[in-house]
């Protein structure tokens, strides 16, 4: 079951794991103003031949150009992403992260087909993508990760992973890049582009190849994780990748094909649904995990605030041990139905891959929900954590080290939520005089044991429909309700 809330208290939250560098993390705060990042233009620059094929690392001048260009393009020189709408800071809504959202998606169906078919038939080297890479690809498409346009080059590499910074100086605090299999660097390097397909050979798309670069894994786990330890889930994923790295604008023929691809809506969607709602302030809420009471508490508490709310349960990939997406989804489909108020929360699915960077992934979900329309986040206990690698308010602070007027989306860091049995009512240590004792609070391991047994947690903990829909699915075997269960997600009335 999902954590809790919070803003640090005066006595200071448990101490990180050993080794993690986020312990004090984000105490001061940057200079304001514009940045640019004037750091090392590429992570690695090793002399000629240190390739595995004996190739450069960096920069090629003599590769022959790409014919085919990015989506609505005939070639690469035209513009190198299709801005969805002027109008797409419109409506008092805030503007995406860097002005525009770069779509990089081709709608057309029989064009995508023909253009997939011909980058079959060049020869081009073909990239196997990983479930986080396809998930970003993904993101890509619809512009959630704007303004960028592909995957990471040296440049942007290195100004993210050193100052949560693209080249241009923008706020950006999570890499996203495509590996390259040592085997294929040499090919990848000469060609004008490469195929990427997904695991089961699905051609999804094209990317130009303008930079093939080596990357240092441990360097990147330390500074973007706070740890090197291999038993980290995102650590361990990374060193389970290739140092070599190749980068560039994306063209993409085929969205993810998958159970939840009814609920994802684009960014250019939930905006239009936003204005056509009137609303101006929205808040984002990230989770992975099943909807809980303390959870539903902050998000109507930043309901108070804001015009609207924007539900976005992850449905990318996650630890072997969190509860099925499509259930995590469905619980909060049950529990909007019957508990917010219809026309003030759109639910939708994020269809992204969680990579528990703690802090930092904090301020990439924010940026994102910035992306879908979202003037402001909610930030809880230890966002996007895993076990104690992270002090639990690290994510709240991090925040400090940029203007707000460069981030653009505003925080809102909640106090860890429960319910108090002599308050009657949910709260916080903000409004709770009350000892721990008279406080309810189970952990998820616990909850998952007594609805494994059959056994309904108590009503202050969670609603009773979502109990019973948790209960039911762990009892049959735990996987979920599957796709049939979630109905159309017009028939939820709250998309």
């Amino acid at each position: 079951m999902a954590k809790g809330s919070g803003r640090p208290r005066p006595s200071g939250p448990a101490r990180p794991a050993a080794g993690s560098r986020w312990a004090d993390e984000g105490r001061e705060r940057a200079p304001h103003g514009p940045h640019r990042y004037h750091g090392p233009q590429r992570p690695h620059d090793p002399g000629r031949g240190d390739g595995p094929d004996g190739l450069h690392d960096g920069n090629r001048t003599d590769v022959p150009a790409w014919p085919y260009g990015p989506p609505g393009t005939s070639g690469h020189d035209e513009p190198a992403s299709a801005p969805v709408g002027a109008a797409a800071g419109a409506g008092g809504l805030v503007p995406p992260h860097g002005g525009r959202l770069c779509r990089r998606l081709v709608d057309d169906a029989g064009e995508a087909a023909e253009r997939a078919a011909a980058a079959r038939a060049a020869g081009l080297p073909v990239l196997v993508l990983s479930a986080r890479e396809r998930s970003d690809l993904e993101l890509l498409a619809i512009g959630a990760v704007s303004p960028l346009e592909g995957f990471m080059a040296a440049a942007d590499y290195a100004a993210c992973v050193d100052a949560m910074r693209l080249a241009s100086g923008l706020p950006w605090s999570l890499p996203v890049v495509l590996s390259v299999p040592p085997e294929q660097v040499g090919a990848v390097r000469r060609a004008p582009a490469v195929v990427l397909v997904d695991t089961e050979g699905r051609t999804c798309g094209v990317m130009e190849v303008r930079e093939v670069f080596r990357r240092d894994r441990e360097r990147e786990a330390v500074l973007v994780f706070g740890t090197a330890d291999p038993r980290h889930p995102g650590v361990a994923r990374l060193l389970g990748e290739s140092d070599w790295c190749a980068g560039g604008p994306v063209t993409v023929f085929a969205r993810q094909d998958t159970w939840a691809r009814p609920w994802v809506l684009e960014p250019a969607e939930t905006r239009r649904r936003f204005a056509q709602r009137g609303w101006r302030r929205v808040a984002g809420f990230q989770t992975r995990n099943p909807l809980h009471r303390a959870h539903e508490y902050l998000q109507k508490c930043a309901l108070e605030m804001v015009d609207g709310l924007l539900l976005h349960p992850l449905v990318g990939e996650t630890k072997a041990d969190d509860l099925p997406r499509d259930l995590v989804l469905r619980s909060y489909q049950v529990a909007v139905e019957a508990y917010y108020p219809r026309e003030r929360v759109v639910l939708a699915a994020f269809p992204a891959a969680m990579r528990y960077a703690g802090p930092r992934e904090a301020v990439f979900h924010a940026l994102i929900r910035k992306n879908y329309g979202c003037s402001h986040f909610i930030v809880g206990r230890d966002h996007a954590g895993v076990g104690s690698y992270y002090d639990p308010y690290a994510a709240h602070r991090i925040f400090d080290r940029f203007d707000p007027e460069e981030l653009g989306v505003v925080p809102l860091r909640f106090e860890h939520a429960f319910y108090c049995r002599r308050c009657g009512a949910m709260a916080t240590v903000k409004t709770c005089p009350h000892p721990p004792e008279d406080r309810l609070q189970l952990s998820g391991t616990r909850v998952r044991a007594m609805l494994r047994a059959g056994q309904m947690p108590p009503p202050e903990f969670t609603r009773p429909e979502v109990a019973a829909l948790l209960r039911d699915a762990l009892v049959a075997g735990g996987q979920g309700h599957g796709a049939e269960a979630m109905g159309r997600p017009e028939g939820a009335g709250v998309r």
